[in-house]
C-alpha cells in the first residue's frame, strides 16, 4: 500500500487560518455575553439603589409629617422655638437597613440620612401679587422693597408681576399650567444668580398666603410691613425669640403706634412647609425637597416633590 502523503504547506496554512477565525468568533461572542451580563448587573444595582433611596427619603418625609402633625395638635403659634424647626443631624441607618442584626455592621449598606423642615411662609408669596385678574399695587410695592433688600433691581418686581399675570390669564384661557415653583420663572429671562437672591425672600406657593411674623427674617418683615425699617424688624425678631407672638396684637404692641397689620398679609401660624431630606447611600448622594401643606384635621399632604443630586 502507498503511504498517505503529508499535508502540503498551503493546506496547513488554511487550517491555521480557519482555527484563528473560529477563535476570534468565539472570543467575540464570549466578550459580548460577558458585557451583557455586566450591563444587566449594573442596571439591577442602579435599580436597587434607586428603590432604597426612594424608601429612605420617604421615611424622612413621614418623619416630617409626624412632627408637623404633633405641632398642629398643640395649637400653638408656628415659631422657630417649636420641635419642627430643629434639623435632623446626619444619622447612620446601616443597622436598620440590614435584615440580620448579627451582621448589620458588616453587611448593611452605608446609609446616612439628614433632614430639616423650613417654614415656606417665612418668605413673601408671589401669589399675593394678583387678585381678581390684576396686579395689586400695594403687593407690587412690597416686592419692590424686597428686591431692593437683596440687591436686585426694582424693575425685576414689575417683570415678575407682569409674567405671573400673563401666565394666570393664559391658564384661564386653557393654556398650560402657570409656574409652580420659583425656578419656573427663569423663562421670564431671570438668570440663576437673580433667582438665587430672590429665593431668600420670596416663594411661589399654590395659593396666596400671609407671611409668618414668627419665622420670617428681618428683610422680609421690613418688606411686607409698610413703614417698618430693619431696626424695627430687629425688635420684632428679638421679641419673638423671647416668646412666640401669639397674635397680631402682640406684634402691634412690640412695633408701637403707627403700624397696622392686616391678617391677609401677616399671621403667626403657617400651613406650608418645605421638607428637605439628604441621603448618602454608599457612593450616591441624593436630596429631595418636598412642599407639604398642613390642613385642618391634622392632615399633612405633599404638594410638590423635587429630587436632585446633592450639590
Amino acid at each position: 500500500m502507498r503511504a498517505t502523503a503529508a499535508p502540503t504547506r498551503p493546506a496547513r496554512g488554511a487550517a491555521l487560518l480557519v482555527a484563528m477565525v473560529l477563535l476570534t468568533v468565539v472570543s467575540t461572542l464570549a466578550a459580548g455575553m460577558v458585557w451583557q451580563q455586566w450591563k444587566a448587573v449594573q442596571v439591577e444595582t442602579a435599580e436597587r439603589a434607586r428603590a432604597q433611596t426612594t424608601w429612605i427619603l420617604r421615611g424622612a418625609l413621614d418623619w416630617a409629617r409626624l412632627i408637623l402633625r404633633e405641632d398642629a395638635r398643640s395649637g400653638r403659634p408656628t415659631s422657630l422655638n417649636e420641635p419642627w424647626a430643629t434639623p435632623l443631624a446626619e444619622a447612620r441607618l446601616s443597622t436598620f437597613l440590614a435584615t440580620d442584626r448579627e451582621h448589620a455592621a458588616d453587611d448593611g449598606p452605608e446609609a446616612f440620612l439628614a433632614g430639616s423642615i423650613a417654614d415656606a411662609q417665612a418668605r413673601y408669596n408671589l401669589r399675593n401679587l394678583l387678585a381678581d385678574g390684576k396686579v395689586v399695587p400695594a403687593q407690587l410695592a412690597v416686592l419692590q422693597r424686597l428686591c431692593t433688600s437683596v440687591g436686585v433691581g426694582a424693575d425685576t418686581a414689575q417683570l415678575l408681576a407682569g409674567g405671573l399675570l400673563a401666565a394666570s390669564l393664559a391658564a384661564d384661557a386653557g393654556a398650560p399650567l402657570p409656574p409652580q415653583q420659583l425656578a419656573d420663572l427663569a423663562w421670564l429671562g431671570l438668570d440663576a444668580a437673580t433667582l438665587d437672591r430672590l429665593a431668600t425672600v420670596v416663594v411661589l406657593l399654590p395659593v396666596a398666603t400671609p407671611v409668618n411674623l414668627n419665622t420670617a427674617p428681618r428683610e422680609v418683615l421690613a418688606g411686607v410691613i409698610t413703614g417698618l425699617d430693619l431696626g424695627g424688624a430687629d425688635r420684632l425678631v428679638q421679641a419673638r425669640t423671647r416668646q412666640a407672638l401669639r397674635s397680631l396684637a402682640d406684634a402691634t404692641e412690640v412695633l408701637g403706634r403707627g403700624f397696622t397689620l392686616n391678617e391677609r398679609d401677616v399671621d403667626v401660624k403657617s400651613a406650608f412647609f418645605e421638607v428637605r431630606g439628604r441621603l448618602r447611600l454608599e457612593q450616591q448622594v441624593q436630596e429631595e425637597l418636598t412642599l407639604v401643606e398642613r390642613r385642618s384635621g391634622l392632615e399633612v399632604v405633599a404638594i410638590q416633590r423635587l429630587r436632585r443630586p446633592a450639590r
